[in-house]
């Protein structure tokens, strides 16, 4: 604004000059004086022009820097773009690979509690044949002491009486059907001896799993839910792949919310959902944690 009003004055003065030159003078005054005032106006007149050059110049110049300061902004506002959509895209990987990770460990944790169930259940196997033949021999070995008394004249007849009974083996489907009737006739007593003959005689067998689970809905019902989470604890460590595995981890669950463990509830809970996410118990679960306000994540 300074310049501008410097340079319309050099105007004003240049003009005001041309004036007076183009007055007619004296006669007397007319060489000299028009000569240096003429000089003096060209000089005005080539330094407004100056002027106006360096003006136009130094405009030039800072225009120059503005499209490039703008053009520098422009850049670094695209490479910081790059770089928050690489460290997002590394983000989301890494949590690919923890989500991936925290899987296999969860499947090798899960190899090894079956793999535990299955030595178990051989161990229990091994105990019980070894009673079986215990059970047989005794009788055997009494039978042949009983005919050698006999023989010599030495041992009396209630000797005989004494000998052990040998103990039948129940039949496993029977058992275990008259163990549910009983269950849901709610003949609890009745129902428990019945499930622990199909689980006694029958370790390997995968009715075995089932009835271990109707021995922890029998606790369910009477309030005892320490004693049910043990018998679920039960069917997911020695039988991790029955029928009723996914309603034993349900039933866990919500048990452990009844003893007002709410953490170790929703852990079950969610852990269901993860191991079992079509079943119907899984979708129970999803219920009862909304309805807690529990969120689920979607990994």
């Amino acid at each position: 604004m300074h310049t501008r009003t410097l340079r319309n004055r050099f105007l004003l003065a240049a003009m005001t000059a041309m004036l007076l030159v183009s007055e007619p003078a004296p006669a007397r005054a007319a060489s000299k004086e028009i000569i240096e005032l003429q000089t003096q106006v060209q000089q005005l007149l080539d330094m407004v022009q100056r002027l106006q050059s360096t003006l136009d110049t130094r405009f030039a110049v800072l225009q120059h820097l503005a499209e490039q300061t703008a053009d520098n902004a422009n850049q670094m506002s695209a490479s910081v773009n790059a770089l928050q959509q690489k460290i997002a895209a590394q983000n989301d990987a890494t949590n690919g690979k923890l989500d991936a990770a925290s899987g296999q460990v969860q499947s090798l944790n899960d190899s090894v509690d079956e793999l535990k169930s299955h030595i178990a259940k051989l161990d229990k196997s091994i105990q019980d044949m070894q009673s079986q033949l215990q059970n047989i021999q005794n009788p055997a070995q009494a039978s042949a002491q009983n005919t050698e008394g006999s023989a010599a004249g030495s041992v009396a007849p209630e000797a005989s009486a004494t000998a052990p009974p040998v103990m039948q083996t129940p039949p496993l489907k029977e058992t275990f059907q008259a163990g549910v009737r009983d269950y849901n006739a709610a003949k609890y007593g009745v129902a428990i001896g019945e499930f622990q003959d199909v689980i006694h005689y029958y370790p390997m067998d995968d009715l075995a799993g089932t009835a271990q689970f109707y021995l922890g809905e029998i606790d369910y019902r009477k309030k005892n839910y320490s004693d049910a989470v043990k018998a679920y604890n039960a069917v997911l460590e020695g039988f991790p792949g029955n029928a009723k595995a996914s309603a034993a981890q349900l039933r866990k669950g919500l048990a452990l919310l009844q003893m007002n463990k709410r953490e170790a509830g929703i852990t079950e809970l969610k852990l269901l959902i993860k191991r079992h996410p079509q079943t119907p118990e899984a979708a129970q679960a999803h219920s009862k944690l909304s309805s807690m306000g529990v969120r689920i994540s979607a990994h």
